[in-house]
This record gives C-alpha cells, structure tokens and sequence, in this order.
C-alpha cells in the first residue's frame, strides 16, 4: 500500500516592478509501514488486559490475537472494557492464532505473560512462524533462557527476555550499581501487598548487579545467620528484607551507608499501568535484533 504526500510550494516571480506569485503542489507516492501485529499470550490476566489497552493505543501496532486459557470466545476488547469491541476473540491455541497471522507476511511480534514452564514451547512457536517474542514471565529458569538463547542464535530470530518492564525499576537497578562503587554497606527493603516468593525477583536482580563487581559488603556483619537480619543473597554480602503489609504497594528500597552518612534509593509500583511504557519499548526494539536480549537495560 502507497500514501499519497503533498507539498505546497509558493514560487515568487519579479517582473520590473511588480511582483507576482504563483502556488503549486507537487505529490509523491511513498510505500506507508504496515503495524506491527502483536498477539497478546495470556490476555485474560490483568496484565494482558492492560497490554491489550497499551497496544492499541500505541502508534504503528494493533492487537492481532488474544490467546488465553480463559474467557475463551469472548472479545478481548469488551473483556477489557473498551468503549467498543475488538472484534477479536478470546483463543485458547497459539498455533492457530499464529497461522492466521503469518498468512499476511506482516511483522509480528508474541508478548508472552505465560508461565515459566510453556515459555520455550511458546518461543519456539512464534519463530516457526516468522515471529519474534517479548517474554515477560517472572520466575523464569536460568536453564530455559540459556535454552533459548542457544535456539535463538540458530535460528537467528529475535527474542527479548524482559525480568522487568518497569522503566522505574530499571532505572533504581542502574543507580544502585553506581552508588555500589562508593559505598561498603547495603541492604535492601522490600514490602508487597500480597505474599509471593520471597525474595522478589527484583531483589533477586539487584543482587546479581552488584555482585561481582569487586566488593564486599556489610563485612562488620557478613557472617551472621540470625534469622532477623534478613536473607544474603549470593557470595557478596547483599542482605534483603521482604515483608507482607495489606495495602501498600509494592516498595523496593536500597540503602546504602559510609562514615557519617545514609544514600537511600527508592521505587514504588502502585498499578500494572506502569509496566506498560516499557511492553512498547520492547515490542518496537525486538523486531529489530536476531538473537536474545535478556532486560530492556541496552535500550534505555
């Protein structure tokens, strides 16, 4: 498909004294880029039904498929609660979403929000049929992201691995490994609404950053085990401190302290909206890449 595209010139002429104007438009045709089509794996989550909202808002994407376990048949607009239905239903076979969608020799990309144990079937799926893959799937195995890299580099096919679509938590990660250079003493503080899996992945991600960097942390208090001085997480020293509390959103606080003074860096998550600016990011970016990207941190 070709855009028509104008251009209105104004040409001035001078003849003695007068002087005399002649408009003209000139046109071109240019090819116009077709949107990225984006299947949504796992829309009927909350996390889905936002990703949905996300994309179709989004410039150069629309949601092109809706695959879920549950509310199979409905319309994913009208689960979402759009003002007017997507005409897309809800299915519970990626494959066949998939098929439907390569037909069209369009660009597309599978957001995954899934589960740990189908994410390399899943993968596998979307690069049978041309597609790249946004994965974001807390809890994910160290082994399958090493599978996937592996398959991804043969089949040179695309593939983003994101611990987290939070921009906010990204940016704390970042200027905790700079304030990690100047001070010898960190813990981390982290509270959630609800209990899950404690330590959080993003403790656990925080921990890895600044290990191995050549220091050594809380050396005062690095070899103790009471109970009530939280978890060490890896060989470095790094302490975290999870807690329930019913109502608060979901914190993560690093403290860090030197002779005579307390850095403290924080970020609050009070609504799955704020993982959205991220999910975009990562969709425009792994259309462009042939292998596996693990984090959105290089695109930043």
């Amino acid at each position: 498909m070709a855009a028509l595209s104008c251009h209105f010139h104004l040409t001035i002429h001078k003849v003695s004294k007068n002087v005399t104007t002649r408009p003209f438009i000139s046109c071109s045709m240019q090819p116009s880029q077709s949107n990225i089509k984006v299947v949504i794996n796992g829309a009927a989550k909350e996390i889905g039904r936002a990703a949905v909202i996300a994309v179709t808002k989004a410039r150069g994407m629309e949601v092109a498929g809706a695959v879920d376990s549950h509310f199979v048949g409905e319309d994913i607009g009208k689960l979402c609660d759009m003002e007017e239905p997507l005409e897309i239903p809800i299915i519970n076979d990626l494959t066949m979403v998939l098929g439907s969608i390569s037909q069209s020799k369009e660009t597309g990309v599978v957001v995954d929000f899934t589960d740990p144990s189908t994410v390399y079937d899943n993968v596998k799926q979307a690069t049978a049929f041309g597609m790249k893959s946004v994965v974001y799937v807390p809890r994910i195995k160290l082994d399958t992201v090493g599978a996937l890299s592996a398959f991804c580099d043969k089949a040179s096919m695309g593939c983003l691995i994101a611990p987290t679509l939070s921009i906010g938590s990204i940016l704390l990660q970042q200027a905790a490994i700079t304030a990690s250079f100047h001070y010898n003493n960190v813990e981390i503080v982290e509270s959630r609404a609800n209990p899950i899996d404690f330590p959080s992945m993003d403790a656990v991600q925080i921990s890895k950053n600044l290990s191995n960097l050549g220091q050594i942390y809380n050396r005062e208090d690095i070899s103790t085990d009471a109970v009530a001085r939280g978890q060490v997480l890896g060989e470095d020293g790094v302490r975290v401190h999870s807690m329930v509390l019913p109502g608060l959103p979901s914190s993560t606080t690093i403290y860090f302290s030197g002779p005579g003074e307390v850095y403290s860096i924080k970020h609050d998550i009070t609504d799955v909206q704020c993982l959205m600016p991220g999910l975009i990011l990562a969709i425009r970016k792994v259309i462009r890449i042939k292998n596996l990207v693990y984090g959105l941190e290089k695109f930043l």
